[in-house]
């Protein structure tokens, strides 16, 4: 059992949660059918009246929101305040086309912060810690979040952003910092930085909160390993709020949702039907008690599963697992299904960094996939394993794995571009 910032809502009962959702969901779904004309279109299409919602069983009955009506509203469309009563946006990046903004009211800050100061209770944080926070600040949600959940926990707080590596590692160590929070490939990328240094017993960090990319098992332990902490999963979206939706326990075994906020569901992404408990397809969210942006079954593309079974750690609020990557950017090469930690988790198994970058192309009709893999430098000065067979190596191993054919080709140690955000792990050159 260990601690939480807010136990009473973080170890509720089943009964308490339901009542609260209930509630929230009943006034939420009269607020936005009579204050986003958008949403309200979308209810009466499907001839849904507020009155029909009178409990969490009746969520199924509301109309879906996609990524495509949030561009489609851009950028005032789904507001659910006057703009006169919203603080700040944030926005996603990388998305093809309108850029997505969500708006935030002051109470949507004050939960936000919330929801991130559990995650990092959850990882052991209090206000004794000094939380360094790696994501970027900015229009980018995961600096922001963090930074907010850890002023709320009153933890000293360095709001580094991504990037400046040296600093980065020169503050880690002079105001030893504790708790690292930052994206999965960045900690990789700072992990192999102090191990060059020589500075890994200079550090005091313990825990490390890690989100904004899907990252395998094998890819946690190498950085646990490398920078002598207990790495944690979060999860979160943009347009739901940010990091702090869902996050690890000391289980390390699924992301506790902060269901007093948020109503997750996993449906079939191809007919849209809601799936029972422990089945794995599509994630999503309705947000209960937002007030500026408050989307209503929002489908998030990633693919996952939810688990009610109850946690050791004493949390009550459902978990979902470790994502299995998404209904959109899941690579189909050559009819079959590929994720790109796949084959992360192929090369850590047989001792490469997370430094790969996957090309698909199409060449006449047919896929071509190729995977480029570094060298680490250890592995440049043994040489009991010449490079084609290191390379013949892996292309078997990928093979089991995905069951089809893959490329492989060794480069140079540092010769992919590293990654101080979202690392770019896929090129795909094909024209659909």
């Amino acid at each position: 059992m260990g601690n939480y910032f807010q136990k009473e809502i973080e170890c509720a009962s089943r009964e308490q949660i339901v009542a609260i959702q209930n509630e929230k969901l009943v006034s939420q779904v009269k607020r936005v059918y009579e204050n986003v004309p958008y949403y309200r279109a979308k209810m009466d299409e499907k001839g849904v009246k507020p009155e029909d919602i009178k409990s969490i069983e009746d969520l199924h009955k509301l109309p879906f929101l996609m990524k495509s009506d949030l561009r489609d509203a851009y950028p005032y469309g789904l507001l659910g305040k006057p703009l006169s009563e919203c603080v700040r946006i944030h926005s996603t990046s990388g998305t093809t086309g309108r850029r997505v903004v969500a708006f935030y009211t002051q109470h949507d800050i004050d939960i936000w912060d919330e929801c991130c100061a559990r995650a990092l209770v959850a990882a052991g944080a209090s206000k004794d810690d000094v939380v360094q926070v790696a994501y970027g600040f900015g229009l980018f949600t995961g600096g922001a979040g963090l930074n907010g959940g850890s002023h709320k926990l009153g933890s000293l707080t360095l709001p580094m952003s991504s990037g400046n590596t040296e600093r980065q590692i020169q503050f880690m160590i002079d105001l030893n910092a504790t708790v690292l929070c930052c994206t999965p490939s960045y900690a990789a990328y700072l992990s192999e930085s102090v191990n060059e240094r020589g500075v890994k017993d200079q550090l005091k960090l313990k825990a490390g909160i890690f989100g904004a990319e899907a990252w395998s098992e094998e890819m946690r332990k190498s950085i646990e390993e490398g920078l002598g902490l207990k790495a944690f999963d979060i999860y979160g979206l943009t347009e739901i709020s940010g990091p702090g939706v869902a996050f690890e326990c000391e289980e390390q075994n699924g992301m506790h949702i902060n269901e007093d906020h948020f109503i997750a569901e996993i449906i079939d992404p191809d007919t849209g039907e809601v799936l029972p408990d422990g089945s794995v397809g599509e994630l999503v969210f309705t947000c209960i008690d937002k007030e500026a942006f408050p989307l209503i079954r929002y489908r998030t593309r990633d693919l996952c599963s939810l688990s009610r079974v109850p946690c050791p750690c004493g949390r009550t609020h459902v978990k979902m697992g470790k994502l299995m990557g998404r209904s959109d950017d899941m690579l189909i090469i050559r009819g079959v299904n590929v994720f790109p930690s796949q084959i992360e988790t192929v090369l850590i198994k047989n001792g490469y960094a997370a430094n790969y970058q996957i090309i698909v192309d199409r060449v006449n009709n047919s896929d071509t996939f190729d995977v480029n893999v570094e060298i680490t430098p250890d592995m440049l000065s043994d040489t009991t394993m010449g490079i084609s067979e290191r390379e013949k190596h892996l292309v078997n191993d990928l093979k089991a794995m995905l069951g089809i054919k893959a490329a492989v080709h060794i480069v140079e140690p540092k010769s992919i571009a590293r990654s101080e955000g979202k690392a770019v792990r896929v090129i795909d050159k094909r024209k659909f």
